[in-house]
């Protein structure tokens, strides 16, 4: 007979949960490290050294390797031009625990995203208005894209068609045709757009303007901005719910987290979460919201339906960045 026959409903809801949950992997800036935190328990389970001050985390889609951007750049030594390869993306191995091997880019990178099939990073260059793209089977730089000033953050369609990057320095979307490389149109985006993040749907993207405390969305088709809502001062990070219609947002000026029914445009809930809160991810099929601190070394579980503070993950140094969820990888 099946141990299911003697394991209450209950019983087997935890242990799959238990089972199903993912891991999140999130790179700690000033720390120099990246964290592997269990979602199941919101437990520390691993750390990775060797890498430096990393702000930008991606995994492959078989979790099998992380890929963290620096906010370091190295001085020029020798014979080296200033602006050439002074920074780099560390390839990290979970299973061997540490980091496998080095791509030299040109500038420090603010945020990573990660082609579908797990062959391509882009990162964006904020300080050379440019992405990079690096191809992990060549391991090395395929081609830098030119976007516009100060290009922030970078999401990719999942049928890895298009991907869009704000630019922050002109208030522009710049859409990249992955299938040739190239700039295929300029969407709009609001004032100084940040991080953004795509509709449940793919039809529309919902993107921060942190100078005027708004989020915009952009219809995808027309390039355009079809409504904006203004949810408080330094807005900073963003996420969808499980649900597929509700943003989350925090205001680090305000040490406000907010939850937002996208369908409504109203303001579902609001609450404190001080010093600072920042960098945001859903952590997908947990019902949970991981919100680091700006300014102190920690992670706020939060519960997406009610935003009760579930408990905390107290950091061993440095500050929560972009997070990278892989599912099931244990």
């Amino acid at each position: 007979m099946k141990l299911s026959n003697y394991l209450s409903p209950l019983l087997l809801m935890l242990l799959n949960t238990a089972v199903a949950a993912p891991s999140v992997y999130i790179p700690l800036g000033s720390g120099n490290q990246v964290i592997k935190v269990d979602a199941a328990t919101d437990t520390i389970t691993a750390n990775y050294s060797g890498v430096k001050n990393p702000h930008g985390l991606v995994a492959t889609p078989d979790g099998e390797y992380l890929i963290a951007g620096s906010l370091q750049e190295n001085p020029a030594t020798g014979s080296q031009k200033p602006d050439t390869n002074n920074s780099e993306l560390a390839l990290i191995h979970p299973a061997h625990g540490h980091v496998m091997s080095t791509i030299a880019v040109d500038g420090w990178t603010h945020h990573e995203a990660i082609t579908p099939d797990g062959r391509y990073v882009i990162s964006t260059h904020p300080t050379r208005g440019y992405v990079s793209i690096v191809d992990l089977e060549e391991n090395k730089v395929l081609k830098t894209i030119d976007t516009g000033v100060a290009p922030n953050y970078t999401v990719v369609l999942p049928d890895a068609t298009f991907a869009y990057v704000s630019n922050t320095g002109n208030n522009t979307i710049t859409e990249i045709d992955l299938r040739n490389w190239r700039v295929s149109r300029t969407l709009e985006s609001g004032p100084a757009p940040e991080h953004m993040v795509l509709s449940s749907d793919n039809t529309m993207l919902f993107v921060t303007n942190p100078r005027v405390g708004k989020v915009s969305a952009v219809d995808i088709k027309s390039g355009e901005i079809v409504q904006s809502w203004k949810l408080g001062n330094k807005l900073h990070g963003l996420d969808i719910g499980d649900d597929g219609k509700t943003l989350f947002v925090t205001s680090k000026k305000d040490g406000r987290l907010i939850s937002l029914d996208t369908t409504t445009g109203k303001t579902i809930n609001s609450i404190d979460l001080s010093p600072a809160p920042y960098h945001l991810n859903t952590i997908t099929g947990t019902g949970k919201l991981y919100v680091s601190s700006r300014k102190i070394p920690k992670i706020w579980v939060v519960d997406q339906a009610n935003l009760s503070i579930l408990g905390e993950i107290p950091l061993p140094s440095g500050e929560g960045h972009q997070m990278a969820i892989v599912a099931g990888d244990d």
